[in-house]
């Protein structure tokens, strides 16, 4: 029996809302590891640059891997993502080694540079070869492994422009620092490192995940029929 009313009706989902990408912000925190990730990655080379300038090299190596290896037991001990922790633990480590056998402070940034120059590299080749890095790596971190981006001219011109600004910054950095090692510019390097560290790196991602997330939008009303 029908009483006339009009009946309620269940708003209709799509597979946007099962696959909803995570927000700008979420994107930015989980890349970041969080405003506890900027500050503990930073720590260890702040303190190796201040003792090495107050004491000399070999405790100033110690107290550097010593705070990496606190930051990344905290973590652990606190049941927080320990990614970040590891990444850095890993760097200072190598960095460390050399510096401590080489006898050289300023060996403890060179993995840092020589990194630097391979990653840099790395996207520039991406984006001339047409298979853009970052486009890859936006694949894997935020789409969840989909890269339905290949088959989209405009998403695919999107990435090969973001990847080679990526690689010219990561380069132009990197450079930076280049000057600073050949320079014997110890404690300026260190400087630089911190500096030229993580600022650079939000920009970019902040810069990616926004222009990334608007031409995804405009793409996809003319994706719609009769759009």
């Amino acid at each position: 029996m029908t009483t006339g009313q009009p009946r309620a009706t269940e708003p209709e989902t799509g597979p946007e809302d099962d696959e909803r990408l995570p927000s700008l912000a979420e994107q930015m925190a989980d890349q970041l590891g969080g405003w506890h990730g900027l500050v503990e990655s930073s720590i260890p080379v702040a303190v190796f640059v201040i003792a090495n300038v107050v004491g000399e090299l070999r405790p100033a190596v110690i107290a550097a891997v010593a705070v990496a290896l606190l930051i990344a037991g905290l973590r652990l001990a606190q049941r927080r993502p320990i990614r970040h922790a590891v990444n850095g633990l890993f760097g200072i480590a190598i960095g460390a080694a050399i510096a401590w056998r080489t006898g050289d402070e300023r060996d403890f940034y060179l993995p840092g540079i020589l990194y630097g120059v391979g990653y840099g590299a790395a996207l520039l080749i991406s984006a001339a070869i047409r298979q853009p890095l970052v486009g890859w790596i936006w694949s894997v971190l935020v789409a969840r492994g989909r890269s339905e981006w290949r088959d989209d001219p405009r998403l695919v011109r999107t990435f090969t422009q973001l990847t080679v600004l990526w690689g010219v910054v990561w380069l132009a950095k990197v450079g930076v620092q280049a000057g600073l090692y050949l320079a014997h510019q110890d404690t300026a390097l260190g400087v630089a490192r911190l500096a030229l560290g993580y600022p650079p790196y939000a920009l970019l991602l902040l810069i990616t995940v926004w222009t990334v997330r608007r031409v995804t939008r405009e793409t996809a009303p003319a994706a719609l029929p009769g759009g």
